[in-house]
């Protein structure tokens, strides 16, 4: 599994960084990124999790 942020779709809600905050993160300019593409097995239902919780589809994940 590959986590992904699209940046351009993302309005910086933070849902990701609270619900996974080992993989994702907010930048500087208040948008989520990926801090870690290929996290482990345990970390895939909470990244799931926020691919359906997100406001705007911004988060997808990608098989590896």
């Amino acid at each position: 599994m590959k986590a992904v942020v699209d940046r351009d779709l993302c309005i910086g809600c933070g849902i990701c960084e609270q619900m996974c905050p080992e993989v994702f993160r907010m930048a500087e300019d208040g948008l989520a990124y990926v801090i870690d593409e290929a996290p482990p097995p345990d970390a895939y239902a909470d990244v799931q999790s926020c691919v359906e919780m997100c406001p705007v589809a911004a988060i997808s994940v990608e098989a590896d």
